[in-house]
């Protein structure tokens, strides 16, 4: 059975409402919540970016049924792989068990504030690629020292470990980052609903004895409104972004680098590209190619912090019973 999930945008909302939002998002229905973590939002409209792993924190306190995951973090540049591994532990424990590692290898937006530079696309993977297998050793409780081509981990030990293990979810894009993260995630992270990507994710892991149905998590941006019109504008003034794609994204280093790269997207692109206005049936097209492609989780990003409430009190029971029963 697919499920849907509800995404903590920390680009568009303040700490305080996305620890409501999550809560109204449970009692509504969804079945898991991801939350992004950032530095900076992508656009100055958006207005916001909180610590993510503070309101994870808080969410896994103030919840009791949803699953929650980042996605996604990048344990590499801005974080140390030894605090991903301490803080998902952490976060594990309060969650009772609910909580999945999403990493991915970074977009420089975020990463640029500690002042490493920004690597290649192939560098940032091997980065990745070694963060996984340091957070895996932590995560079994034993004292580890680790020197390698891009970290070092001196005489490090986690002494809160929670029973249930955190599992790890990476973000791929394509052959190459499937070759590589297939063996060592648990799961499957990935942002377009490419069935080729994922049954190549598959056929990696089955060649070498691995469990191949694994989860398949992607996520979409939806903007519904009783008013079309208002949703559009909304969606092109938080979210045009999204039409760079993450090839373009990642190496954009400020708001204002965003703000120019999309300067000529019009409003008809983005209504193109992310079903905006009150047809939850439109909605629903637009989830189906996730599904069909093999996905398993499918996480909605509702645009715009100021219509979270609206969404969640009014459209977000009748669209998740559209969204099941279509999916079934």
């Amino acid at each position: 059975m697919t499920r849907f999930g509800y995404t903590l945008m920390t680009e568009q909302s303040g700490p305080k409402d996305l620890v409501s939002y999550a809560v109204s998002a449970e009692q509504v229905g969804f079945d898991f919540e991801v939350s992004s973590d950032h530095y900076f939002p992508w656009l100055a409209a958006q207005g916001h970016a909180p610590y993510a792993w503070s309101v994870l924190g808080a969410v896994a306190h103030a919840t009791d049924r949803v699953e929650l995951m980042t996605y996604v973090t990048c344990p590499t540049m801005r974080y140390h792989p030894a605090i991903v591994a301490q803080k998902a532990a952490t976060l594990q424990l309060l969650a009772d068990g609910r909580f999945t590692l999403g990493l991915g290898s970074g977009e420089n937006l975020n990463e640029h504030v500690v002042g490493k530079g920004w690597p290649t696309v192939a560098r940032r993977h091997a980065m990745l690629r070694e963060a996984i297998q340091i957070i895996r050793e932590l995560h079994s409780g034993d004292m580890v020292d680790w020197k390698g081509e891009y970290f070092e981990v001196d005489s490090a030990r986690l002494w809160d470990v929670p029973e249930v293990p955190v599992p790890i979810a990476a973000a791929v894009s394509g052959d190459r980052s499937v070759e590589q993260f297939a063996l060592l995630a648990d799961h499957l992270i990935a942002v377009e609903p490419d069935k080729d990507l994922v049954d190549s994710w598959h056929d990696a892991r089955r060649a070498t004895g691995l469990p191949g149905e694994v989860r398949v998590i992607g996520q979409l941006p939806i903007c519904w409104d009783t008013d079309r019109d208002a949703a559009i504008d909304r969606a092109h003034d938080q979210f045009r972004w999204f039409a760079g794609g993450w090839a373009v994204n990642s190496d954009l280093p400020t708001t204002a680098g965003f703000d120019g790269a999309t300067q000529f997207v019009r409003k008809d692109d983005v209504a193109d590209s992310i079903p905006c206005g009150p047809d939850l049936d439109a909605i629903v097209d637009a989830v189906r190619e996730y599904w069909e492609a093999g996905f398993t989780d499918i996480a909605l990003i509702q645009v715009g912090g100021d219509s979270q409430e609206a969404f969640l009190k009014e459209a977000a029971a009748p669209l998740l019973d559209k969204l099941r029963s279509a999916s079934h």
